[in-house]
């Protein structure tokens, strides 16, 4: 049976990716398990001191948890099966573990929290999960709605090392489980990335996923991660897929500024799978 983790802070941004992951847990028939990871408050003076005890951080998380659940029920009408657990410890590494055990079709999160500590804490989550989990993680952005699914889908590409870098069995699976079309985007300004293995590497990136009748769309932008941006939102693309790999066109994913633009500042959810 799928699975789809939905990692949240209970912040207006996590309520908006967990909605849509309910959407998307319906719409392919999949379970949904509700994680929030937390920390025990502390007060640092000369003596770092406890504020409250373990056991009432984890039964207040517990409560919200299970309203969350009977909130996410209600919306539902019961259709989906929803598991919901609470841990304690860093959140990309409790999530790393989870995910591990769980094996799970994707893990969904926010791109932004409550307030300007929560959007810096959760933003730094997300970036470090898209960092080092190896699961497909999906990026919500604030007010995204799963709507009539996933039917248009980016991959962007660099036309670099496609055979070893390109999760071709991920991404074939994605597009057929939503029985969307594939558009792959590449972006360059004055050929200045193109050299003499860019025909065969796209030609081997073809033959990866002819099945899936991919279309190719070639993006003049100085810009990288606004000339997706822009790309997606003007052709209403439901899901952008992005491969994390160094030394590539890519590798500024990482970078502050352009992984605002490319997740933060996405109107289009923003799915991360590294090779």
């Amino acid at each position: 049976m799928k699975t789809i983790i939905v990692s949240t802070d209970f912040s207006p941004a996590a309520a908006n990716a967990t909605n849509y992951a309910a959407d998307m847990a319906l719409a392919i028939d999949a379970d949904l398990l509700l994680l929030h990871i937390y920390q025990v408050p502390v007060s640092f003076t000369d003596v770092p001191v406890v504020v409250v005890s373990v056991d009432d951080v984890r039964k207040n998380t517990e409560e919200q948890l299970e309203q969350l659940k009977k909130n996410i029920e209600h919306i539902t009408s019961g259709k989906i099966k929803i598991y919901t657990e609470a841990r304690m410890g860093d959140v990309v590494d409790e999530l790393g573990l989870l995910s591990d055990h769980v094996r799970p079709f994707a893990i969904v999160m926010g791109t932004k929290g409550h307030t300007a500590m929560e959007r810096a804490l959760f933003g730094s989550n997300t970036l470090t999960a898209i960092k080092k989990l190896h699961w497909p993680v999906i990026c919500v952005p604030p007010g995204k709605e799963f709507g009539n699914g996933i039917k248009k889908i980016g991959l962007a590409c660099d036309f670099k090392e496609v055979v070893n870098t390109t999760p071709a069995h991920t991404i074939k699976d994605l597009v057929k489980e939503f029985n969307g079309e594939l558009h792959v985007l590449n972006v360059d300004y004055d050929n200045r990335q193109f050299d003499s293995e860019t025909p065969e590497q796209s030609a081997l990136l073809h033959s990866m996923l002819e099945e899936l009748k991919p279309q190719y769309h070639f993006i003049k932008c100085k810009d990288i991660e606004e000339g997706i941006n822009e790309f997606a939102d003007e052709n209403n693309l439901d899901l952008v897929i992005a491969i994390p790999k160094k030394h590539t066109l890519l590798e500024g994913l990482f970078k502050k500024s352009s992984t605002r633009q490319l997740v933060f500042e996405s109107h289009v959810p923003v799915m991360c799978v590294h090779e």
